[in-house]
C-alpha cells in the first residue's frame, strides 16, 4: 500500500510539474529574474548603509549633488520592477506558445498589446504605472495564458494570411499573425468595454481585490510559509524538483510582497518597518541555505561526524558537493548521498527547513532582524546574501549563522544514524 501510494504521489506531482501552463508561468518568471535582481540591487545602492563615519551616500552627494546620482537607480527601478507585469505578459505567452510550437514572438507581442489595452488610463491619457508592476501580475498571467490559447487555436484553424514561397520568413510570420491578432485584440477591446460599462472599475482592480490581495495576505503568514517549506522538501525527497514545481504558484504571490518592501525601503522607510515578512528572499536566504533542505548544514554535519575516516562514502560525497553547496547548488548531495528516497534523511530534510522558517519568521516579526528588502541572485552564498537582502544589516548575517547552527545540530544525529546503518549493512555483507 505504501509503495502504491508513493508511486501515485510521484505520478501526480510529476504531472503537475510538467503541466505546460505552469511550466510557462515558471519559465516566464525565470526569464525576468535578471531584471528583477538588477532592480533590487539598484535599490540597495541607492540606500547603501554607512560604516561608522564612512558613508558612500554622503560622498556621492558631495560629488553629484544631493540625490542627483540616485536618479540612475530610480531609472533602473522604473525599467525593471515598475513594469514587471508588462514583461511577464510577454515572457509567459512566449514560453507557452513555444511549448505548442507556434510563433512565440507574435504571441508575446499580442499579449503585451492586450495587457496594455486593459491598463487604466490616467487623466492626462497616460498608462497608470500602478498596474504595470507587481499589482498587475495576476492580470498579466491570465492575459498571457488566454491570449496564447486563442492565438494557438486560430493558427491551428488556418485563420491566417498565407504568403507565397520566396517571401522572407519574418514577413511570413508577421502576416500569419495578422488576422489572429486582429480577432484577439477586438475581443479584448470588447471585453474592456463591457467591464467599463457594467463593473465601472478596471479588470486590474477586480482581479487584485478578488484574487491577488487575499493571496498576498495569506502568503505573508507563518502557516503559508510552513506549507511551502514542507511541500518543497517532500517533493524533493521523491526525486521531484520541488522548487520548480511550486515556483509557478508562489512567484505571483511572493514577488509583489518583496516589491512592496523594496519600494518602501527606496522611499526611506527602515527595513525593520516594511510590512511583509515572508518573501522569496526570506526563504532563499534564511531557510534554503546551500539549497533546499539547508544542505550546507548537512555537509558541515558530515565533516563534523566523520573526521577520521577520510574515505567514507558520506565524506567523499560531501567533499565533492561542498564547492557547489556554498553557492546553493545541492543536486550533488541530494542525488549523491542520496537524500532522495533515503528514509534516514527524510525527517531532518523536512524538519530542518520547517524549523528555520519558524525561527526566521519570529526573528523578523519581533524586530530582532530587519525584513527583506531586496532580491539577490539565488546562488549568492550565505552570509553575503543575509547582509544584502536585509538592506545591508549585520543582523541578517547573525540570523543566518544562528540558523546554520540549529540546522547542523539537527542534522548531526541523523548523519550518525546513517553512518551506523551503513556499517551494519556492510558488516552484514
Amino acid at each position: 500500500m505504501n509503495n502504491k501510494f508513493m508511486q501515485k504521489f510521484i505520478e501526480i506531482a510529476g504531472r503537475i510539474g510538467s503541466q505546460r501552463h505552469l511550466v510557462a508561468i515558471r519559465d516566464g518568471f525565470v526569464a525576468t529574474m535578471p531584471l528583477i535582481i538588477i532592480g533590487s540591487l539598484a535599490v540597495l545602492i541607492n540606500n547603501f548603509p554607512a560604516f561608522g563615519s564612512f558613508s558612500i551616500v554622503d560622498i556621492l552627494n558631495n560629488i553629484f549633488g544631493e540625490g542627483n546620482w540616485q536618479t540612475v537607480g530610480g531609472s533602473i527601478w522604473n525599467a525593471t520592477f515598475a513594469v514587471i507585469g508588462l514583461l511577464i505578459s510577454f515572457t509567459i505567452a512566449y514560453n507557452l506558445a513555444k511549448s505548442y510550437e507556434v510563433d512565440g514572438l507574435s504571441a508575446g507581442l499580442i499579449s503585451i498589446a492586450s495587457y496594455i489595452m486593459l491598463v487604466p488610463v490616467t487623466e492626462d491619457f497616460g498608462l497608470n504605472m500602478n498596474w504595470l508592476g507587481t499589482q498587475g501580475l495576476f492580470v498579466a498571467i491570465i492575459v498571457a495564458l488566454i491570449v496564447t490559447e486563442l492565438f494557438r487555436l486560430l493558427i491551428k484553424a488556418n485563420i491566417t494570411i498565407k504568403m507565397p514561397e520566396g517571401v522572407p520568413e519574418g514577413v511570413t510570420r508577421s502576416f500569419a499573425a495578422l488576422i489572429p491578432a486582429m480577432i484577439i485584440l477586438a475581443f479584448v477591446g470588447l471585453f474592456q468595454a463591457i467591464v467599463s460599462v457594467f463593473v465601472e472599475i478596471s479588470v486590474f482592480e477586480v482581479i487584485f481585490n478578488l484574487i491577488q490581495e487575499p493571496l498576498q495576505g495569506l502568503g505573508n503568514t507563518l502557516p503559508a510559509a510552513l506549507v511551502v517549506a514542507f511541500l518543497n522538501h517532500l517533493l524533493w525527497f521523491f526525486g521531484l524538483h520541488g522548487t520548480n514545481i511550486i515556483g509557478s504558484v508562489i512567484e505571483p504571490v511572493y514577488l509583489p510582497l518583496i516589491e512592496q518592501n523594496a519600494n518602501l525601503f527606496q522611499q526611506g522607510m527602515s527595513a525593520f518597518d516594511v510590512p511583509n515578512i515572508v518573501t522569496k528572499p526570506f526563504l532563499d536566504s534564511f531557510v534554503f541555505m546551500g539549497g533546499s533542505g539547508t544542505t550546507l548544514a548537512l555537509l558541515i554535519a558530515i565533516f563534523i561526524v566523520i573526521r577520521r575516516e577520510k574515505n567514507h562514502p558520506y565524506r567523499e560525497v560531501a567533499k565533492l558537493s561542498a564547492p557547489a553547496g556554498i553557492f546553493n547548488i545541492n543536486e550533488p548531495v541530494i542525488f549523491g548521498l542520496p537524500i532522495v528516497l533515503n528514509p534516514v534523511f527524510l525527517i531532518p530534510f523536512i524538519i530542518v527547513p520547517v524549523t528555520l522558517t519558524i525561527i526566521s519568521y519570529f526573528a523578523l516579526s519581533w524586530g530582532l532582524v530587519p525584513k527583506t528588502v531586496a532580491i539577490v541572485p539565488w546562488n549568492i552564498p550565505p552570509i553575503l546574501s543575509g547582509y544584502l537582502v536585509t538592506g545591508g544589516s549585520v543582523k541578517g548575517i547573525i540570523l543566518q549563522l544562528v540558523n546554520l547552527t540549529v540546522a547542523i545540530l539537527l542534522y548531526v544525529p541523523f548523519v550518525m544514524a546513517g553512518v551506523r546503518a551503513m556499517k551494519e549493512k556492510m558488516g552484514g555483507q
